[in-house]
C-alpha cells in the first residue's frame, strides 16, 4: 500500500505539472492514470495486487461513481433539468435502448454469444460517462443545450441501465424469478432519498434554529452526501440515481450551500475519479488483451464507433440540433464507473461466460477511455472562434 500510494502521489504531480499542456492538446490525465496503472498491475510488474473479483475494486468504483454523479447532479437545479429535458429525453428514451440493441447484436454475431448474455453486454456498456469528455461538458464556448445533453444524459443513464443488467444477468445465470417489482421500487427509493435528504436538511438549516457557519457550510453537502449514500445502501435503493437526484436538489434548494461546496466536490470527485481509472487499468495487462480473439476487439470498436451514433442518429430525427452538435453527442458517450461497477458485479456472479464479459467490456472501457478522453479538447475547440484559437493548434473545423 505504502508503494500504491508513492506511484499515485508521483503521477498526481505529473499530471498537475502538466495540466496547462494537457488542455491545450491530446494528452489527457485519464490516460496517464489508465497506462500507470496498467504498468503496476498483478499481470504487467506485480506491484498492485488486485484482480476483478477483489472488493477494494468494486467498492472503490462505486463509491467514485456516487460522488462523480452527485456533483454532476450539483451544476443544475430541477427547473434547469425541467427545461432541458427535451433533449435528454430522446437519448434516454430512444439513444438508450437503440444503443443497448444494437450493442447486443454486435455482441451476439461478433462474439458468438447467446441472447441473453448479448444483452447484458449491451446493457453494461449502454451508459455514459460524461467525465472523460470533461473539456467538452465543461467548455462555456460549447451550445449549453449540448452540455445540459451529455450532463444530464450521463447523470440518469447510469441508474436507468441497471435494471436491464439485473434483468439479463438473472436471465443469463438461468434464474425464473427476475424482480421486477423490486427494481422499480429501487429506482422509486433511490429518487425519493436523494430528493427528501437535501430538502429537508437545507429547509432545516434556513430557519432561525439551525445554521452552518464557517469552515461547516462546505460540509453540509459532504454531510447530505453520505447520509444518501448510507441510507441507499441500507435500504437497497437505486445508489446511483439517488446520488444524482441528491446533487440536483442541493443545486435547487441550496444556492449557498452548493456555492460553498462547489470547489471542493470537484476536487474530491476528481481525486477519486484519477484512483479509480489507476486501480481499473491495474486490472489488465498484455496477458489480458492477447486473451481477446480479434472478433472481440472488431466489437470493442464497433461498440464505440457504430452503437451509439446510430442510435442517437434515429433519436436526433427533428430535434433541431446542428450537424456539428449532433456529431458531438453522437461521438461522446465514454464508457465509465457504471461500466465498471456492472460488469464486476457480473463477474461475481459467477456465470459461465462471465471471464469473458468482464474481459470485452474492460477492453471496450480502456479503449473508450484513451478515444474519448484524448479528443475531447479537440471537438470543444471546434466551438470556439477562429481569432480566439491559438495559432498553433489551427482554425477550427467547421461542419
Amino acid at each position: 500500500m505504502d508503494v500504491f500510494l508513492l506511484i499515485f502521489a508521483a503521477t498526481l504531480l505529473v499530471a498537475v505539472l502538466f495540466s496547462a499542456l494537457a488542455g491545450r492538446t491530446v494528452l489527457s490525465a485519464a490516460v496517464l492514470f489508465l497506462v500507470v496503472g496498467f504498468v503496476i498491475g498483478s499481470e504487467t510488474t506485480g506491484i498492485l495486487q488486485f484482480d476483478s473479483s477483489s472488493p477494494e475494486v468494486s467498492a472503490i468504483a462505486e463509491i467514485a461513481l456516487f460522488v462523480v454523479l452527485f456533483t454532476d447532479g450539483m451544476k443544475m437545479g430541477w427547473p434547469d433539468l425541467r427545461r432541458a429535458w427535451r433533449l435528454p429525453g430522446r437519448a434516454l428514451g430512444w439513444g438508450l435502448p437503440l444503443t443497448l440493441a444494437i450493442t447486443a447484436v454486435l455482441a451476439h454475431f461478433l462474439l458468438g454469444l447467446g441472447w441473453a448474455e448479448s444483452l447484458l453486454i449491451g446493457a453494461i456498456l449502454a451508459p455514459t460517462d460524461p467525465v472523460f469528455a470533461a473539456a467538452l461538458v465543461g467548455n462555456m464556448r460549447v451550445p449549453q443545450r449540448l452540455r445540459e445533453l451529455l450532463n444530464v444524459e450521463s447523470g440518469v443513464n447510469d441508474g436507468l441501465a441497471l435494471p436491464f443488467v439485473v434483468v439479463f444477468l438473472a436471465v443469463s445465470s438461468g434464474s425464473d424469478e427476475l424482480h421486477l417489482g423490486e427494481l422499480g421500487l429501487e429506482l422509486l427509493a433511490g429518487t425519493a432519498i436523494g430528493i427528501a435528504v437535501p430538502w429537508i436538511v437545507i429547509k432545516a438549516l434556513h430557519t432561525r434554529i439551525f445554521a452552518a457557519a464557517g469552515v461547516f457550510e462546505p460540509i453540509v453537502p459532504i454531510a447530505i452526501g453520505l447520509l444518501v449514500f448510507a441510507l441507499s445502501s441500507y435500504t437497497h435503493a437505486n445508489l446511483f440515481l439517488a446520488a444524482f437526484a441528491a446533487g440536483v436538489t442541493v443545486a435547487t434548494v441550496g444556492h449557498k450551500e452548493r456555492e460553498a461546496f462547489e470547489e471542493f466536490g470537484e476536487i474530491i470527485s476528481e481525486l477519486l475519479k484519477l484512483l479509480a481509472l489507476m486501480i481499473f487499468g491495474a486490472l489488465l495487462s498484455f496477458k489480458f488483451l492477447g486473451e481477446i480473439a480479434w472478433t472481440g476487439w472488431v466489437f470493442a470498436i464497433l461498440a464505440l464507433i457504430a452503437a451509439r451514433p446510430i442510435a442517437l442518429a434515429v433519436s436526433f430525427v427533428g430535434s433541431g440540433l446542428s450537424m456539428r452538435e449532433q456529431l458531438a453527442a453522437m461521438w461522446f458517450g465514454p464508457k465509465g464507473f457504471a461500466s465498471v461497477v456492472y460488469v464486476l458485479v457480473v463477474v461475481s456472479a459467477g456465470i459461465p461466460s462471465g471471464d469473458l464479459i468482464f474481459h470485452i467490456v474492460a477492453l471496450t472501457i480502456a479503449l473508450s477511455i484513451i478515444a474519448h478522453s484524448s479528443t475531447d479538447v479537440i471537438v470543444a475547440r471546434s466551438f470556439t472562434e477562429p481569432e480566439e484559437t491559438p495559432a498553433w493548434q489551427g482554425p477550427p473545423p467547421r461542419w
